[in-house]
């Protein structure tokens, strides 16, 4: 495993459309557990989308929540509910926004060994499924911003 380069700020790799993933193979676990370790390396990480670390891949990394999941093509197949978030994002560090995102949020994905998995989440790992799946496909949380916020660190 490798720890890779995070991606900041105004990098090209945040603002692009990740490639759908084709076969789930060894190389893909390899990248998978690569985004795993860089995660367990940062601080204050939850999750971690491909493009922050520069592969334009449809790739995602939780470790959250009690939930650790190593997500392929994955996609949101359902939500409901509402409610108001505090979100950060490791590409922009110590950057806090609030925006609103759906309280309930269901995603359909193949799991590290190209398995088709369907998870459900609330509250805060409903917000991190949105957070990381728009990441995917270009959209940083900044542009989900209702206000900015300071927090106390």
């Amino acid at each position: 495993m490798a720890i890779r380069n995070l991606r900041f700020h105004d990098d090209p790799a945040l603002r692009k459309r990740c490639k759908e993933v084709k076969t789930v193979d060894d190389k893909i676990r390899l990248l998978l557990d690569d985004m795993l370790e860089t995660l367990h390396q940062t601080e204050n990480g939850a999750a971690l989308a491909a493009n922050q670390v520069g592969i334009l891949k449809r790739l995602v990394v939780i470790d959250y929540c009690d939930y650790q999941l190593k997500l392929v093509n994955p996609k949101i197949v359902g939500y409901s509910g509402v409610q108001e978030c505090i979100e950060g994002c490791l590409s922009f560090p110590n950057r806090f926004i609030k925006t609103i995102r759906p309280q309930k949020v269901t995603i359909e994905s193949l799991n590290e060994y190209g398995e088709e998995i369907l998870i459900t989440g609330e509250n805060e790992m409903a917000k991190c499924f949105c957070h990381e799946l728009e990441h995917l496909d270009g959209i940083i949380f900044l542009d989900k911003a209702i206000e900015e916020v300071e927090l106390e660190m």
